[in-house]
């Protein structure tokens, strides 16, 4: 989770918070603005937001868009709204562009091996059923008409977007707050940021990248990494937060689309900054799979702006691309 930091206001123009619940965890702002506005309606604002996002990606919400999809008999079409079809498309194009390292169809393996929304036994699934659901996982088998603005459901396919809606979600936001007149904001849902403009002191909005007493324990010596968000985002992934062991062996929740399995290799964090939280939350994800070594050479590759924080016999160690070191704080 990424935190965002606050300092001691010196300014008369005060920095307001707003606070809420959605996808299963909490979102939050920050504001600053010349324009007088009524936090309560603004609370309310940012709120239907964020429900919509939930109305139409939640995998937990049987009702949602994207389960009523799920539920589609092969061969049918299914509508699509606004939000579905932007961040599908997203999520279509980080998958191509990353090989499949990023599925928004992996959630039969991801169940498979005991984890998400429709978890099965937390264990090695038995041979015949990872087989299974192999066959039901391939971004490639969705046909997606974007000038008519629906999906094909070739049968079976499970769409999860939990690794792209909360950074779209921030993206909701941010766009509202700019309507709606407000100079500087920090917007963040689930540890995923973007930050706009500057606070009323002046400053640029700061954020401390992933940390957690393991990490502190294990780095003797690591540099705390503070950002700057001056109108980019920031996601982290990992799979320190979703694990289990059976017969000596570590299984994370981070699934390999392309093998089936778990990321045996998996940083224990991978944080990107992007112009969208959108992309920095698909991107960390696609980089967390790939691992912090052939996730590492991708980003350097691709100018991406990513930290690597991944285990060695010696505990825990970092590496940044150098797009990443461009936006640490001095």
């Amino acid at each position: 989770m990424n935190i965002p930091l606050s300092s001691p206001p010196v300014s008369p123009a005060p920095v307001h918070a707003l606070r809420g619940h959605t996808m299963g965890t909490t979102w939050s702002v920050q504001y600053g603005s010349a324009v007088r506005t009524d936090p309560h309606a603004l609370h309310d604002a940012v709120q239907a937001e964020l429900d919509r996002v939930v109305a139409q990606m939640s995998t937990w919400e049987e009702d949602a868009d994207i389960m009523r999809f799920n539920r589609c008999a092969p061969g049918q079409w299914f509508d699509l709204q606004d939000d579905l079809l932007r961040v599908l498309a997203a999520a279509f194009d980080v998958a191509a562009r990353s090989g499949g390292a990023f599925d928004p169809t992996v959630s039969p393996l991801v169940a498979v091996w005991g984890f998400g929304a429709h978890a099965g036994h937390r264990r090695r699934p038995a041979d015949v059923d990872l087989v299974e659901a192999r066959a039901r996982v391939g971004w490639q088998h969705l046909r997606l008409d974007a000038e008519q603005r629906r999906l094909r459901q070739p049968g079976g396919v499970m769409l999860d977007l939990s690794a792209i809606a909360k950074g779209y979600g921030v993206d909701l936001v941010a766009g509202l707050l700019r309507r709606r007149g407000i100079d500087a904001a920090l917007v963040e849902v689930g540890g995923e940021l973007y930050g706009y403009g500057r606070k009323p002191d002046g400053q640029s909005w700061r954020v401390l990248v992933e940390s957690s007493p393991d990490e502190e324990a294990d780095s003797e010596g690591m540099a705390p990494r503070v950002l700057r968000l001056e109108g980019v985002a920031v996601a982290t992934s990992g799979d320190r937060w979703h694990a289990y062991a059976q017969d000596g062996r570590r299984y994370s929740h981070t699934i390999d689309p392309r093998s089936g399995e778990p990321v045996t290799d998996a940083a224990a964090a991978v944080t990107v900054v992007a112009a969208d939280a959108m992309h920095a939350d698909a991107w960390a994800t696609a980089l967390t799979v790939m691992g912090p070594h052939e996730g590492h050479a991708f980003a350097l590759r691709h100018g991406l702006a990513a930290r690597f924080l991944h285990r060695t016999a010696d505990g825990l160690r970092e590496s940044l691309t150098p797009a990443f070191e461009q936006h640490l704080a001095a």
